[in-house]
C-alpha cells in the first residue's frame, strides 16, 4: 500500500477471498438510463490553456504535482456538486446495479464512525489503522448496518469505487472528468493558487471546505461544522460555480495513475497512460489535514485501486460539450 493510503484505504485482492468472486460477477446497468437531458444541471466551461500541477515544496513530489506545465482542454460541461445519494438512489432503483462495495460484503470506514465492539475487534489497515473494515458498509449503510442514507440525500454518495462511478455516468449518459478537466475546472480561473478560492485556507477566519481540524486522527474539533460529509453546496462555490472541489469527499477522474506519465505526455486534452494499476483521485476529503495528507490543495493528487470503497470516496460527472 503506498502513502495514497493515508487518503483512503485499497482493497488487497490476494488476501480477500471474496475478490475473485465479486470481480467475476459484475455485470453492466441493466435499464434505459437517466431521465431528462444528460447535461441538464451542469456548467458549461469553455476550456483553452491553463498552468496545470505545482512546483511548490509543500507539495507530495512522489505523487508527481510537478512540473508546471501548459496544458489545453476542449470545452466540456462538469457536474457542479458531487453525485448525491438521492441522485445515486435513482441509478441504482432503475438498474438493480450491485456495487463494488456489496459484492465484496465490507468497505472502509472511519474508526470514530464505528461502534465500540467493531472498533475493538474488526480488521484495520495496518499502515493506517484508523481504516477499519466494516461488514455490509456500503453507498446505503454508510457505517454499516444501522446506518442509513435516508437523513442524507443530499450529501455526497460515498463508497463507491471508480467501477460504480464508471456504471453511473453510463447510465446517465456521461463520464468521469479527466484529470486535467477537473483540475481546470477546480480553479475556476485562478492562476497557480493553492485553493479553489485563493492562497489562504481561511480568508478572514471563514471555512472555505469540509476538511480535518484538530490533531488527527484522535481529536476532530469540527471548526468547519462537519464530523463527517457534508450537504452539497455547504460551502462556497468556485469562480466557475463548482461546490466542494477542495474537502468533502474524494472524486474519481477518468485516468490511470502515474506519478511521471504527464512530464512527457500530450498537453491538449491528456487523458493519462493507456494503463495502469490504480486511478486518479482529486479534491480531498473531510479526513485531509496538513499534517499528514495536505491534498485538499487544487494541484494535489491521489489514487486507488478502481475497485477501492472507503467513506470519503464518491464523484461527480463531465460530458463533451
Amino acid at each position: 500500500m503506498s502513502e495514497n493510503a493515508c487518503c483512503t484505504a485499497s482493497r488487497d485482492p490476494e488476501a480477500d477471498t471474496t475478490a475473485q468472486t465479486a470481480s467475476s460477477s459484475r455485470s453492466a446497468p441493466k435499464p434505459t438510463s437517466a431521465p431528462g437531458a444528460p447535461t441538464e444541471g451542469m456548467v458549461k466551461l469553455d476550456g483553452g490553456t491553463f498552468l496545470m500541477g505545482t512546483d511548490s515544496d509543500e507539495g507530495f513530489s512522489a505523487d508527481g504535482e510537478g512540473p508546471v506545465r501548459e496544458v489545453h482542454v476542449d470545452p466540456f460541461y462538469i457536474d457542479v456538486h458531487h453525485v448525491t445519494n438521492a441522485e445515486f438512489t435513482a441509478f441504482i432503483e432503475d438498474t438493480g446495479y450491485v456495487t463494488d462495495a456489496e459484492r465484496y460484503g465490507w468497505s472502509f470506514v472511519f474508526q470514530n464512525f464505528v461502534d465500540e465492539k467493531t472498533a475493538k475487534w474488526a480488521p484495520r489497515v495496518q499502515q493506517t489503522p484508523w481504516w477499519v473494515k466494516v461488514d455490509d458498509a456500503r453507498w446505503k449503510w454508510p457505517e454499516g448496518r444501522g446506518s442509513h442514507v435516508s437523513n442524507r440525500q443530499d450529501h455526497p454518495v460515498v463508497h463507491v469505487s471508480w467501477n460504480d462511478a464508471q456504471a453511473y455516468c453510463e447510465w446517465a449518459g456521461l463520464r468521469l472528468p479527466t484529470e486535467a478537466e477537473w483540475e481546470y475546472a477546480a480553479r475556476g480561473r485562478l492562476k497557480q493558487k493553492r485553493f479553489p478560492w485563493g492562497d489562504e485556507l481561511t480568508p478572514d477566519g471563514k471555512h472555505m471546505c469540509n476538511i480535518w481540524q484538530g490533531t488527527f486522527p484522535d481529536h476532530n474539533t469540527v471548526e468547519d461544522e462537519y464530523r463527517g460529509t457534508a450537504p452539497v453546496k455547504s460551502f462556497p462555490p468556485n469562480d466557475y460555480g463548482l461546490y466542494e472541489v477542495a474537502g468533502n469527499a474524494w472524486e474519481w477522474c477518468h485516468d490511470w495513475f502515474s506519478p511521471d506519465f504527464h512530464v512527457d505526455g500530450s498537453r491538449k486534452n491528456p487523458t493519462g497512460p493507456a494503463n495502469g494499476e490504480a486511478k486518479v483521485m482529486r479534491g480531498g476529503s473531510y479526513l485531509c489535514h496538513r499534517s499528514y495528507c495536505n491534498r485538499y490543495r487544487v494541484a494535489a493528487r491521489s489514487a486507488n485501486t478502481p475497485d477501492s470503497t472507503t467513506g470519503n470516496l464518491s464523484f461527480r460527472c463531465a460530458a463533451d460539450a
